[in-house]
C-alpha cells in the first residue's frame, strides 16, 4: 500500500503549524466539515440532479469544494490522532472481502 494519505496528513499538519496558527477545535472542524459537505451537495443537486442551477452556482468548482471536505477531514484525523491511511487501507480490505461478488451479482447495476 502506498502512503499518500499519510503525506497529505503531514502536509496539512505542516500548513496548520506554519500558516494556520493552530487547529480549530474538533467541534468547530466538525461544523466546518458539515458546511463543506453541504456545498458539495448543493453543486451536485443543481448540476447533476433535478434542481435548476442558479447563475451564481455555475462558477462553483466541484473539485475545490471536494478538496475543502478532504482538508477538514485531514484536520480532524490529525487532531484526533487518527492514521487515516491505516483506516482507509483497512476499510478497502473489508469492502473488497465483503463485496467481492455482491456488486457483480446486483441486477440493479447491470
Amino acid at each position: 500500500m502506498n502512503h499518500e494519505i499519510n503525506n497529505l496528513q503531514k502536509e496539512v499538519d505542516d500548513w496548520i503549524k506554519t500558516v494556520g496558527v493552530r487547529y480549530f477545535n474538533e467541534l468547530t472542524n466538525m461544523a466546518m466539515l458539515t458546511e463543506e459537505v453541504g456545498e458539495v451537495a448543493r453543486i451536485i443537486a443543481r448540476r447533476y440532479g433535478e434542481q435548476s442551477e442558479k447563475e451564481s452556482d455555475k462558477s462553483k468548482d466541484l473539485g475545490e469544494e471536494l478538496a475543502d471536505v478532504l482538508f477538514v477531514t485531514l484536520c480532524l484525523a490529525n487532531q484526533t490522532g487518527t492514521d487515516l491511511q491505516a483506516a482507509f487501507d483497512k476499510k478497502m480490505k473489508k469492502k473488497t472481502e465483503r463485496d467481492s461478488e455482491r456488486h457483480q451479482n446486483n441486477e440493479k447495476l447491470k
